[in-house]
């Protein structure tokens, strides 16, 4: 399906422009080659067990939402081989970065949507993922805007409908009021658990974490970033 028509399907908005600067001519030709090789096709029939959509055997399946460019993704996608991961990113420059990297260095464990989050979390089967990333996302600091934030009610259930019971949500941010705002929105949902005894728990990086260049800029300016996990009860 273009993405023109994809986009009218969209109903919510989280993410903000979707173009920053005219992409130079590498990843410009590397977005057009590889993006269909690597697009999740929302136009067919979800299956029933997601591993049969990538080009290797998987055995569980993870999404990150706003992979930006993507270093986190690949990374984990080379971590664990055994696994398929699928990551969104409406922003063009992110995605070509990205494809750029895999046509450098192809994954057979790696897909994408280029478009709005909620379409594929609505698409996908249920119980369908072990896990769920939402790193930095855009924290909308103004109040009037606090509606865009990713995490809210709606999309917990979406979140609560597509992962396993024991899968896990994770959520990293340097915003301290939208750490809060997602501590909150989960303590009040049925089914999500934080996972936190200690501060070390939530100061300390996800196993394997590799920074992003977004992380470094924020600790270069003094924000200190918290990595929240959430079990899926």
């Amino acid at each position: 399906m273009p993405a023109e028509q994809r986009r009218k399907r969209s109903t919510e908005a989280f993410f903000g422009r979707r173009h920053g600067k005219s992409l130079r001519p590498r990843p410009l030709a590397a977005l057009q080659r590889q993006l269909s090789r690597y697009l999740v096709d929302l136009a067919a029939p979800a299956p029933a067990d997601l591993s049969g959509l990538f080009r290797r055997e998987v055995g569980e399946v993870r999404l990150e939402i706003g992979f930006g460019g993507g270093e986190h993704l690949r990374s984990e996608a080379l971590r664990a081989p055994e696994c398929g991961f699928i990551g969104v990113e409406p922003f063009v420059n992110g995605m070509a970065k990205l494809m750029l990297d895999l046509e450098r260095q192809p994954l057979d464990n790696v897909l994408v949507h280029d478009d709005d989050a909620t379409q594929l979390l609505d698409w996908l089967p249920p119980a369908s993922l072990v896990g769920i990333d939402l790193l930095y996302p855009d924290p909308w600091p103004k109040k009037r805007h606090w509606k865009r934030r990713f995490v809210n009610k709606a999309n917990l259930d979406r979140f609560a409908r597509v992962l396993k019971p024991g899968g896990e949500f994770r959520f990293a941010s340097d915003i301290d009021s939208y750490v809060n705002w997602t501590l909150l929105h989960c303590a009040a949902h049925p089914v999500f658990e934080w996972q936190a005894k200690a501060a070390t728990d939530w100061r300390a990086p996800y196993e394997g974490w590799p920074g992003t260049r977004y992380e470094a800029k924020a600790m270069r300016e003094g924000r200190k970033p918290a990595y929240l996990r959430f079990l899926r009860l």
